[in-house]
């Protein structure tokens, strides 16, 4: 009892001299400070102070040379400089896990190795490990038994079923889910699961990984996940990932309830009974970004998945904050430049504005989904933008997709209506795959996908005004660029990329100002060739103007004052490679 007294003075002591600014406090998490009040070790990440973050999407063709790329860059940064800092913590017989994602270190220690790691020049932060909480939903009791022949209304509200009679159901891509787990087996899903072959050869490898290594701390020891831990093959331990799951790619002879019915699915489980912490997401985004055998083993970035799903946030009231948003947000930033398209519900704090507020949602690396009903309606759940927490005023959801009333299959293979942003982020998921299976030169062209996916989705409009934002207007702070169209979004993605249009890089084209009513300004980064040839389509992928010239042109100037409203693209050509922006006139 005296020992822990005196603990308690002494951490109380350096806790007022780190507020007085007597120590590193400007490293250290607020709240890992005050878990160390009430418990003598915890958990938490160390972000090294060196680290590679890209930004943009790189101009490389292949998304396999995009994944094989940042994979190995971010590698040999970890290795380079984690080496010290791990050479400390094994002197000191502290286990840790080692992050390549965003170059982090896990580790649980007492208050004082804290404070001395704390001090070390190569650290740059000391993040709190705290509680992260999938984002809730609501069960449709009345709706749990109907079965029907028809693709659910959410397919059809989208015209997936119209895209399906062209051919394309996902053919040759793989989405990703990182979730509360996966019942790979039931019905809809077993044959869509990458390692199934037949009923006697499954392979686990590669295509599953388990994060949840030991009790979430919203557990007490003696009330232990249903599934276990450390799985070697997916288990549900909540139901929530299996129904988002089958929204992607779910179907069989009686339920027609995937986007994509002939795409493939991989996954990592984050969360033990809806309850995630930041390593757990950072596990399985790193997963995604090279993903290992089931010992963790043998990386490969060539097997990562087109497109992820996340259903999850983490709000400021759960401890959330500006140094985990951080290492979420490189996170995502490193996964989107590796070629995998990041799909994010954007939350169920809505009607009100500004309630896009948890991390991903709320970054702009992130493709956020607000979620509409049967009537083609917003959601009175679904969390509005602009985005206020972190003062950039930015314009989320990106666009919105069926959400309420969504009907598919749980862990028992039972079929039930769920409700929620949750099951609207599935069904863009989905849109990526058709889009891909539609014309495969766009896998890993993130930017693209997305700017597709944008310009061709169904304008919606509402009289709420946010922030001064009107949303009578495209994009808005309620559906953002509108209730996606699968139908649409193929259609352009064929015309948009073929011939010599397959090498399109869209990372470094800049266009400003961007809204813009009067002029534009286009220019490619400074390390880059000058511009040769520069091509503007317009929202339907109609060309309306081309510029060629004969010596290289480094800035463009273009007047837009007399072009009609709405979304272009510029194409430029630099040599052989293309660049591709979106902007929008008003």
């Amino acid at each position: 009892m005296l020992r822990r007294l005196f603990f308690l003075c002494v951490t109380l002591l350096t806790f007022f001299k780190i507020l007085a600014g007597g120590e590193p406090n400007d490293k250290i998490d607020t709240s890992l400070i005050n878990r160390f009040l009430v418990r003598s070790a915890n958990e938490y990440i160390i972000l090294l102070k060196e680290r590679t973050v890209f930004s943009h999407q790189l101009p490389l063709n292949s998304k396999v040379k995009k994944a094989e790329f940042v994979y190995n860059s971010l590698l040999k940064k970890a290795e380079n400089t984690q080496k010290n800092l791990i050479d400390f913590l094994n002197n000191s017989k502290i286990p840790y896990q080692s992050f390549v994602i965003i170059n982090a270190i896990k580790v649980t220690t007492d208050f004082q190795l804290m404070m001395s790691i704390a001090k070390r020049d190569d650290v740059g932060q000391i993040i709190d490990n705290g509680p992260i909480k999938m984002l809730d939903y609501l069960i449709d009791e009345d709706q749990t038994s109907q079965r029907s022949i028809k693709p659910e209304w959410g397919l059809r509200m989208i015209k997936a079923d119209s895209v399906w009679l062209m051919g394309f159901r996902g053919n040759g891509v793989i989405v990703g889910g990182q979730d509360t787990g996966y019942d790979w087996d039931v019905k809809p899903l077993i044959k869509k699961y990458k390692g199934y072959k037949d009923s006697s050869t499954v392979n686990h490898n590669f295509n599953w990984h388990d994060a949840v290594h030991k009790n979430s701390p919203q557990f007490p020891d003696s009330l232990k996940n249903p599934c276990g831990y450390d799985l070697k093959e997916p288990c549900d331990d909540n139901n929530h990932g299996t129904h988002t799951m089958g929204t992607m790619v779910g179907d069989d002879e009686n339920n027609k309830i995937g986007v994509a019915p002939d795409a493939k699915w991989i996954a990592c489980r984050n969360m033990d009974r809806g309850w995630g912490q930041p390593s757990t997401y950072l596990e399985c985004f790193e997963w995604f970004l090279a993903p290992t055998d089931l010992d963790g083993k043998n990386a490969n970035p060539g097997k990562a998945p087109h497109v992820i799903n996340n259903s999850w946030y983490c709000s400021s009231d759960e401890g959330c904050n500006a140094s985990n948003f951080k290492i979420m947000e490189e996170a995502v930033k490193n996964l989107k430049a590796s070629g995998v398209v990041v799909v994010v519900s954007a939350g169920n704090s809505g009607p009100g504005c500004g309630t896009v507020n948890g991390p991903p949602a709320f970054f702009e690396q992130s493709f956020s989904v607000g979620a509409t009903d049967i009537n083609d309606l917003i959601a009175g759940f679904s969390s509005r933008g602009p985005v206020v927490i972190d003062s950039s005023m930015r314009l989320k959801p990106n666009v919105s997709a069926p959400g309420a009333g969504v009907r598919s299959v749980i862990g028992n293979g039972s079929y039930v209506s769920f409700s929620g942003t949750s099951m609207a982020g599935p069904h863009v998921a989905g849109v990526v795959a058709l889009m891909i299976s539609a014309n495969p030169a766009l896998a890993g062209k993130v930017d693209l996908i997305e700017n597709i996916i944008e310009s061709s989705a169904v304008a919606k409009i509402s009289d709420q005004v946010c922030a001064g934002i009107q949303s009578n207007k495209i994009p808005n702070a309620v559906y953002g660029y509108g209730r996606v169209d699968a139908l649409a979004a193929v259609k352009k993605a064929q015309m948009l990329v073929s011939g010599t249009t397959d090498n399109i890089d869209q990372s470094i084209l800049n266009v400003m100002p961007n809204p813009s009513s009067e002029y534009i300004n286009i220019s490619l980064g400074s390390d880059l060739s000058g511009i040769q040839e520069i091509n503007i389509f317009d929202a339907t992928g109609k060309k309306i103007m081309q510029y060629k010239y004969e010596t290289l042109i480094y800035q463009v100037e273009l007047q837009i004052s007399e072009w009609k409203p709405g979304i272009y693209f510029c194409h430029a050509r630099s040599g052989m490679i293309n660049y591709s922006a979106k902007f929008i006139k008003f």
